[in-house]
């Protein structure tokens, strides 16, 4: 358990814009590993960052870390419209995991509410980003998949992320696959489809996620990028790659695309990261600096916790 000197200790490398930004980012997950008040606390400090990759992180960990003291601060960024849109998007999908717990529990329909305001937001990956998570903590509120549960069927998640809908029922890859390219349907549908697939796994499943990485959503192509980078599965370097070198392509997808390559780590991976490092979009070149940073440390075993509060106050 770390002490409240010790957290501080990292709290002040996270917000401290002259830190190298590789750095901040290993004190962010060493307070997301931690836990905490504390931790929500110096998450929470940093988002007056101008580095939106920086801030979009700290949404990301907060939802992850399920902690009903985060619902405050994300719900601030979700409401301030000077924050860039894919900042507002994380902190809108972060809402829902803690705020599912507190809907479960107490019946708190505030966040809720907050959501279903932000449906109709002007910036469409924020409305859709609102939309699903209404639509998922609806589910919660429904029993979810109560028919399932009763039969002992799980929807075991092998990656153990908090996600923004249950992976469907349905085995098929292929007909999985339908349902993932079908845009009639709605978005959270066809994330459901999304995450079965990643659940599934193998070549033929990661090549139907990788053909989503053409539909007309950003939003929905972004989640494929970060659900490839989940399965680290090879297969998917040629449309991952695909998708960071488009220059028209949204730098949402993109920055995703290049977090993914990181995870997969494989030497042509590295090669794509190194050519975009010096992009001319701030949050895509600060993505391969970190997912090269991530594979160095992961590589050389050096990101060990029982030093890493030292190497990150040295």
């Amino acid at each position: 358990m770390a002490s409240v000197e010790q957290l501080a200790a990292v709290g002040s490398v996270l917000v401290d814009p002259r830190q190298d930004l590789t750095k901040r980012f290993r004190a962010l997950f060493t307070l997301k590993n931690l836990g905490g008040a504390e931790a929500v606390e110096w998450i929470g400090k940093a988002f007056g960052d101008d580095s939106v990759l920086l801030k979009h992180e700290l949404a990301y960990c907060l939802g992850q870390m399920q902690d009903g003291r985060a619902i405050p601060v994300l719900s601030a960024v979700l409401k301030d419209t000077r924050q860039e849109p894919m900042v507002r998007h994380e902190a809108a999908d972060a809402l829902r995991a803690p705020a599912g717990e507190a809907l479960g529990a107490i019946g708190d329909p505030s966040v809720l509410d907050l959501l279903k305001a932000h449906c109709q937001d002007p910036v469409i990956e924020v409305a859709e980003t609102c939309q699903l998570a209404v639509r998922r903590l609806e589910w919660l509120q429904s029993g979810g998949d109560d028919d399932k549960r009763r039969n002992g069927e799980a929807d075991a998640n092998p990656y153990c992320s908090v996600d923004p809908a249950p992976p469907h029922s349905r085995a098929s890859v292929d007909e999985l696959r339908g349902l993932l390219l079908d845009e009639s349907l709605p978005l959270f549908e066809r994330y459901r489809a999304m995450f079965a697939l990643r659940n599934l796994g193998g070549p033929e499943a990661v090549l139907a996620l990788g053909e989503g990485l053409q539909c007309s959503s950003a939003l929905f192509r972004h989640e494929i990028g970060y659900v490839l980078g989940q399965m680290q599965d090879p297969a998917a370097v040629p449309a991952l790659r695909a998708a960071l070198e488009r220059s028209d392509e949204s730098a949402m997808v993109r920055h995703e695309a290049a977090e993914a390559l990181g995870s997969i780590g494989r030497d042509e991976c590295l090669a794509v990261l190194r050519r975009f490092r010096a992009d001319g979009e701030r949050v895509v070149k600060e993505s391969c600096e970190v997912a090269l940073d991530m594979l160095d440390y992961e590589n050389n075993r050096e990101f060990q916790y029982a030093d890493a509060l030292a190497r990150l106050q040295g």
